[in-house]
């Protein structure tokens, strides 16, 4: 039993650990990979045209200060993320993101298809973490119920607390991970902001 339990903590690492490297790369195939949490629409007023897309190196890449770029030309995709760097004093939340930038040329401008993406691992222990607390509390409640706990003062003050304290945990959570949702946002959105400054590079 122990040996199972090892295993599988060991292939539950495993498999987190894939699905980050995954999402961190810059190959076609990672481009669109990732849980869809967010799409948007951006409109720019002009063609961008291929002197601009030079701006990335041979293999297609483009160093932004606040991120990275990936051009693949065939798909008239960017995959855009936001750089991370090891001492940095802004520390990595549990939630990253990125970006899927779909160019499509409409009339005198362009189209830009704006999809944001967390890991998969990242989205999934998320909600199972609130359904867990979320139907745990709700169960003991039941249980409780059933077993005549509240048939008393203190069963009905028992069930309070434990309602209560489930919903602190709910609510706690939910703040963790809107702020660091908005951190992550924000760091993505500079990022898009100065990718676009390149895509606007002689129009202003």
């Amino acid at each position: 039993m122990i040996v199972a339990g090892f295993f599988g903590a060991f292939l539950f690492v495993a498999l987190v650990v894939t699905d980050w490297v995954h999402f961190t790369s810059l190959g076609v195939q990672a481009s669109r990979y990732g849980c869809r949490v967010a799409r948007r629409e951006d409109h720019l007023p002009y063609e961008v045209a291929t002197r601009r897309l030079q701006r990335f190196d041979k293999d297609g890449v483009l160093q932004l200060s606040h991120g990275i770029a990936r051009l693949f030309r065939d798909e008239c995709r960017i995959l855009l993320r936001p750089q991370y760097h090891l001492f940095a004093r802004r520390f990595r939340t549990a939630w990253p993101l990125k970006a899927t930038i779909d160019l499509k040329r409409d009339g005198d401008g362009t189209t830009v298809l704006f999809i944001k993406r967390m890991p998969w691992s990242s989205a999934v222990l998320t909600i199972m973490w609130f359904v867990i607390v979320a139907v745990g509390t709700l169960g003991f409640l039941v249980a409780f119920a059933v077993e005549g706990g509240f048939a008393s003062l203190g069963g009905v003050l028992m069930g309070l607390g434990v309602t209560g304290l489930g919903l602190v945990v709910l609510v706690f959570g939910l703040i963790i991970v809107t702020l660091a949702y908005r951190l992550e946002d924000d760091r993505l959105t500079k990022a898009y902001q100065e990718l676009r400054d390149v895509l606007a590079d002689g129009q202003r």
